[in-house]
């Protein structure tokens, strides 16, 4: 077990109010705060971050969110913004003024890969909200893509059509490239190995409503964290908070990439690199578990090496603290066995529920106001 300390914390505060947003028709800033954040800026974010983008630096809580493409795209306060409008969802009856909020927008969902989750939620979110739903499953091979259509030429067709784009892509970046040629606002719904900054921010959302804080947490992420998006966001999202410490815990083929735990370590947040599901167990305030995904292996016999290394059972939930939780982004295959489902800390199902809310907010933000200055931040 090896413990390596983040170290370079001067650029964090350039980095929480700062990223880098591409053709999002706001308005410049100066070349020479560009200049001067880019210099005190710790190590570029993982591969998929908007964080140097273009060169151009803007300050999103001070902005209306045009794309959701990437979680290192938000700082605490544009956090803040979504997790107040979140809430605001939590309470919305039927046939009220607050359910029509959407009402006249369409929103169209590119799927190119499986998705029960992210999908259903986003749909349900825009009908909650009064909106309208375009919806194509299978895209690769019930769209034109199946002709040879590039990502670009789809996305700039169907924005004809609806007025925001719900994409999932396999290929990594996929997102980010849809934004570029995009007139309306792109929500990422995950991009192969990539990102998947929806599911992060509903992660976090799940956190702070289980768990009381964000600030001061030890979470452990377990499972197929190399191929694992969910994962990868979420680190960049933490990272923003202090007195973060997170625990990896992978089967050796599928450890966490390199990138992601140098970007943790030029934020100051420590990380370790454990063998022991159990150590880390009776010290975690989260046990974020994830399935070991056989869709992104080539070779079946590292699967079949990998699949069934870490499992969380009845057994090691007596190990869990009593406040603490254990979350998964689902679907799970067998890395958490049903009788833990009954356990009070067992928050993935409240978890999956929370999307909705925080998928209604991001959808409201998009396209019916934005965040401006003037609108005062409440404590969540």
């Amino acid at each position: 077990m090896q413990r390596v300390h983040g170290v370079n914390t001067s650029g964090h505060t350039v980095l929480q109010q700062y990223v880098t947003v591409r053709r999002l028709g706001l308005k410049r800033v100066s070349r020479s705060l560009r200049v001067a954040s880019l210099a005190t800026a710790p190590a570029p974010a993982p591969s998929g971050s908007g964080l140097t983008n273009n060169g151009v630096t803007i300050d999103w809580h001070e902005q209306k969110l045009k794309h959701v493409v990437d979680s290192g795209d938000f700082n605490r306060a544009a956090v803040d913004v979504v997790f107040k409008e979140a809430l605001k969802m939590e309470k919305i009856e039927r046939n009220t003024k607050e359910s029509k909020v959407l009402s006249g927008y369409i929103m169209s969902t590119l799927f190119y890969e499986p998705s029960t989750r992210t999908r259903l939620s986003f749909e349900s979110a825009m009908s909650r909200l009064g909106g309208t739903v375009l919806s194509t499953e299978s895209a690769g091979e019930y769209s034109s893509a199946a002709k040879g259509e590039t990502l670009e030429d789809t996305v700039r067709t169907v924005e004809g059509y609806a007025d925001c784009i719900v994409i999932r892509h396999f290929q990594e970046g996929s997102a980010k490239r849809a934004a570029a040629v995009a007139s309306v606002p792109i929500l990422n719904a995950g991009d192969g190995p990539g990102q998947h900054p929806t599911q992060a921010l509903l992660d976090l959302y799940t956190i702070r409503r289980e768990i009381g804080r964000l600030d001061n947490i030890k979470v452990g992420m377990v499972g197929d964290l190399a191929n694992g998006r969910t994962v990868r966001s979420l680190c960049m999202l933490l990272s923003m908070y202090d007195d973060i410490e997170i625990f990896f815990v992978a089967p050796d083929v599928v450890r966490m990439r390199d990138d992601v735990k140098q970007y943790l370590t030029s934020r100051g947040v420590k990380w370790t690199e454990v063998s022991d599901l159990h150590e880390v167990a009776g010290c975690a305030d989260v046990l974020y578990q994830t399935r070991i995904q056989k869709e992104r292996f080539r070779d079946m016999e590292e699967y079949a090496a990998a699949r069934g290394k870490y499992i969380i059972d009845k057994d090691l939930m007596r190990i869990l603290k009593r406040e603490a939780r254990v979350m998964h982004p689902l679907p799970r295959v067998d890395e958490i066995t049903t009788d833990v489902d009954s356990d009070p800390r067992a928050a993935y199902f409240r978890q999956a529920r929370n999307g909705l809310y925080v998928r209604m907010a991001l959808l409201k933000l998009c396209l019916a106001d934005g965040y401006t200055p003037e609108n005062p931040l409440e404590q969540v």
